[in-house]
């Protein structure tokens, strides 16, 4: 077997996501030679320019980031070709990219996808598994083609969250979890070439659709469970909410913790518009 030190791989990845993979692979021995990320991006209330968590790892760890606006840019290919890289491993990185650079290591391009292919491929497949009830989800490595989570898997693992439904960051992070095991304990066989890569069903495949922050608003009155499954996939972001009237005017109200039992939805704490985390009882009062 290739031994994981001598292993070099360039790296695709943006959220904290990535950041746990890239620190799990260092910790394990392998070199990571390179780190492509989104741009830094204004953020929060105040819109402070900030930097990608794998650009953060990167720069705290010496390695190269480089973060291009398109992946087309000139010298971008002779820059990464010069890398010598065994394989490039992609995990929520944010656009798509080009067989060009795909096929660049001799390992090819490999990704990390939230779900169980050819099922939920997309951008969202975490939050949609939950939003579906879908409680037997996972994590695939594919190797990556220029369609979207189309190419042939390389290895897969069911990742099971209880009690469900979870918040989108709990199971985010199991799956996460799991997907970046699954990736240290393969990677150096398939730099080898001795694991054997399985096409799609492409006749199954579904599809997950960009979450918007419109999304979250919910009714009150619709189905309870629907409601809650709701709640939990978009806690953290778009969040779900809800408007009431105040004060004799239409105020947005944040869910940000809620239960259900027996057929009922219990919402426990809720952030007004213009105010802080409050109990949901104490709103209504």
């Amino acid at each position: 077997m290739m031994i994981k030190n001598k292993i070099k791989i360039g790296f695709f990845g943006t959220p904290e996501y990535a950041s746990y993979t890239l620190e799990k692979l260092f910790q394990e021995g392998f070199e990571i030679s390179f780190i492509i990320t989104m741009p830094d991006r204004p953020q929060g209330r105040n819109m402070i320019i900030t930097p990608p968590p794998a650009k953060v790892w990167g720069l705290s760890h010496n390695v190269p980031v480089y973060q291009p606006e398109k992946l087309k840019e000139l010298g971008l290919i002779e820059k990464l070709t010069n890398h010598n890289c065994d394989v490039f491993v992609v995990i929520a990185y944010g656009k798509i990219i080009p067989n060009s650079i795909l096929n660049i290591p001799k390992g090819k391009s490999i990704n990390i996808h939230g779900s169980l292919l050819p099922k939920l491929r997309g951008s969202c497949p975490i939050e949609t598994a939950i939003l579906n009830d879908e409680k037997n989800t996972g994590v695939t490595i594919m190797r990556m083609d220029e369609e979207m989570d189309h190419g042939p898997i390389i290895a897969q693992k069911e990742v099971i969250v209880e009690p469900w439904p979870p918040i989108a960051d709990t199971l985010g992070k199991e799956i996460v979890k799991a997907g970046a095991d699954l990736l240290i304990s393969i990677l150096p066989d398939w730099i080898e070439g001795k694991i054997k890569e399985n096409e799609q069903d492409h006749a199954s495949a579904t599809y997950t659709k960009m979450i918007k922050k419109e999304d979250g608003l919910i009714d009150l009155k619709d189905n309870p469970y629907k409601n809650f499954l709701k709640i939990q996939a978009y806690n953290g972001w778009p969040s779900a909410f809800f408007f009431m009237e105040k004060d004799n005017k239409q105020i947005r109200i944040k869910i940000t913790q809620a239960s259900y039992k027996d057929g009922v939805l219990n919402i426990e704490k809720v952030i007004p518009e213009g105010k802080k985390e409050m109990n949901y009882a104490d709103l209504v009062i």
